[in-house]
């Protein structure tokens, strides 16, 4: 599999990366803005976190106390309320996406593991929202966890895999990555295939784009208009995309734009679903400051090394023993290695966009 780590600037020009799309937002707007009481009480309004810790109980990996940090990262396909263009709720929400985030000891680099929705796992028993238990299940698509059993579901499934206890979880829906792209004037990739796709709604012909807010969330949910229409050709696109706005969120100077950051600060706080620990902007601001220092050549990017599954050919299958690499590697706080990502599965999209 392709690995992909983002990029510094020109010349050797060191920039900052900060974590994934929230944590850009965050660390951008909310952690330089000097906004005044009424406007935090306002950002605080828009936060509605959830409380992991009190639905999965003590029955969790150890929590290691080495300086590193793992957030889990979901973007929500929930056709509700905002969300209904995109389709009938056929079971209720799906993470559409999953990165695990893991920030290394010193918070100067860190280590980004995306699972493809469509991994069949062995799914745990959960306890939902409402205290209903939900049970486990065998050969489970990756995703069903959330639809199941919400946050804290994905969570321990997250964690069943990889033995690794999420410190953080933050979830991102369709609506509010639309809003934040159109608040940030949209995002500029340059497509090196044309890129067509009915269920998304995105037609792009090669070349340079400016994406608004829908184009861009139909080139990161787009599966058939890539590779060989697996999720793993999209996890690709998803790749290439946060580096592409990353890159340009750095140099669009929103903390000397008033109206630009107020506006973006609003988007991003109601975008997000963050745990209990992080619902407040107070709480935010801090966890994004302290991923601040972390360089763009020092984030690695790779996805959970998988086949395709030998019953079903839609779905993929976990590589026993190169996904434990990846999970050893984090648990020890040490870089993932190429072996554990080399001959597996990739959704043949590498070079879509460039």
């Amino acid at each position: 599999m392709t690995e992909q780590t983002n990029s510094g600037g020109r010349g050797g020009r060191r920039r900052k990366v900060p974590l994934f799309l929230t944590g850009a937002l965050v660390v951008l707007v909310l952690g330089g803005a000097g906004f005044g009481y009424a406007y935090y009480k306002k950002l605080d309004h828009n936060i509605q976190g959830v409380d992991i810790n009190a639905q999965l109980g003590a029955q969790r990996p150890v929590d290691v106390d080495d300086g590193s940090m793992d957030i889990l990262v979901l973007g929500s396909d929930s056709r509700s309320g905002d969300n209904g263009a995109y389709g009938r709720d056929e079971g209720g929400a799906r993470s559409d996406t999953a990165m695990v985030v893991h920030v290394h000891e010193g918070h100067k680099k860190a280590s980004v593991v995306s699972i493809p929705r469509d991994t069949l796992i062995t799914r745990p028993d959960c306890v939902d929202a409402q205290g209903a238990e939900v049970p486990g299940r065998r050969r489970a698509m990756f995703n069903t966890a959330y639809e199941v059993g919400g946050p804290a579901c994905a969570v321990k499934s997250v964690e069943a895999m990889s033995g690794i206890r999420m410190d953080h979880y933050v979830e991102v829906d369709f609506a509010g990555f639309k809003e934040i792209i159109d608040e940030l004037g949209g995002v500029e990739i340059t497509t090196t295939r044309p890129i067509k796709d009915d269920d998304s709604h995105l037609d792009l012909a090669p070349g340079p784009h400016t994406l608004d807010g829908e184009q861009a969330l139909g080139l990161v949910r787009t599966r058939k208009g890539v590779g060989d229409g697996s999720d793993l050709g999209r996890i690709q696109l998803q790749q290439a995309f946060v580096k592409a706005l990353v890159e340009q969120v750095k140099g669009l100077g929103v903390l000397t734009d008033p109206a630009k950051l107020l506006g973006l600060a609003d988007a991003a706080t109601r975008a997000i679903t963050p745990d209990s620990e992080l619902d407040s902007v107070q709480e935010l601001t801090g966890f994004a400051r302290g991923l601040s220092g972390i360089d763009a050549a020092n984030v690695h990017m790779v996805t959970l090394p998988v086949v395709y599954d030998r019953i079903d050919p839609n779905r993929v299958v976990p590589l026993e023993r190169q996904s434990a690499q990846v999970w050893e590697a984090l648990r020890a706080d040490l870089p993932v290695p190429a072996t554990a990502t080399k001959d597996t599965a990739t959704g043949a999209a590498e070079g879509v966009v460039g």
